[in-house]
């Protein structure tokens, strides 16, 4: 088990092996955080990211679990809020996604991004909430999808996991206000990520935004480390980019 780290805040990231949770990490790191890496198979691309945190000037540890498991979950969290004295954020990044057309659509594919995307997000916020309250309170953030508010062909399953989001965090945010507990949901626009590879639009390929690009990857991370310190915002949605939800 990691040793403590003393009073420096610290944030657990999931999805942490690569894309937007790999950022998310290194920015936490170049504030001073200590930051929990989660990933679930790809233990080498979580190394890197560690050693980018490392690099940034930041501390960590990598955290496993299957967050489609309530009790891998629950013991993740536990080993990270044990290790960590000070303030706590919890990012929740993981997710996968689909590319079927609704009427081709295995249920296999659909329950397993629900169960990734939108109960895997359940359980860490299930888990981590008894933490927050013992600190007096905390952050979480989600990192939703446009897709969510929209829809997109062949995306059901996705774009139903992040609609999901959406109640999830607004009832969340409401019931655990008295506890100063701040949950937000963040989308962070087009990045190129596995998540997006085939699909991310080139060129001009931007006409449903007002600034007809995309949003750049270091705003989201500052947006996301800045939020994740903001004492009075809860309940939101903070869109990333320049497109009308």
């Amino acid at each position: 088990m990691p040793s403590p780290i003393g009073s420096r805040p610290a944030v657990l990231v999931t999805g942490a092996s690569g894309g937007i949770g790999r950022a998310i990490c290194e920015g936490f790191g170049k504030a001073g955080w200590y930051v929990g890496a989660h990933y679930y198979r790809d233990k080498p691309s979580a190394e890197e990211t560690l050693r980018q945190v490392v690099n940034a000037g930041g501390a960590g540890d990598l955290y496993p679990a299957d967050i489609r498991e309530a009790e891998s979950v629950r013991r993740m969290v536990d080993r990270f809020s044990s290790c960590a004295a000070g303030p706590l954020a919890l990012i929740c990044n993981a997710g996968i996604g689909q590319d079927d057309l609704l009427v081709r659509h295995s249920e296999e594919i659909w329950e397993n991004v629900i169960a990734t995307n939108l109960t895997g997000t359940f359980h860490c916020l299930r888990a981590m909430a008894p933490a927050l309250v013992a600190r007096g309170g905390g952050s979480i953030i989600v990192i939703g999808s446009h897709t969510g508010f929209h829809g997109a062909k062949g995306q059901s399953a996705y774009a139903t996991s992040k609609a999901g989001l959406i109640g999830l965090v607004r009832t969340a945010a409401l019931e655990w206000g008295p506890q100063n507990i701040r949950v937000n949901l963040l989308l962070p626009g087009w990045q190129k990520t596995d998540l997006t590879e085939g699909i991310f639009p080139e060129g001009s390929g931007w006409p449903d935004h007002a600034l007809h690009r995309p949003a750049s990857l270091d705003e989201v991370i500052g947006t996301i480390v800045h939020l994740a310190q903001l004492k009075d915002v809860s309940r939101q949605v903070w869109n990333c980019d320049s497109r009308h939800l």
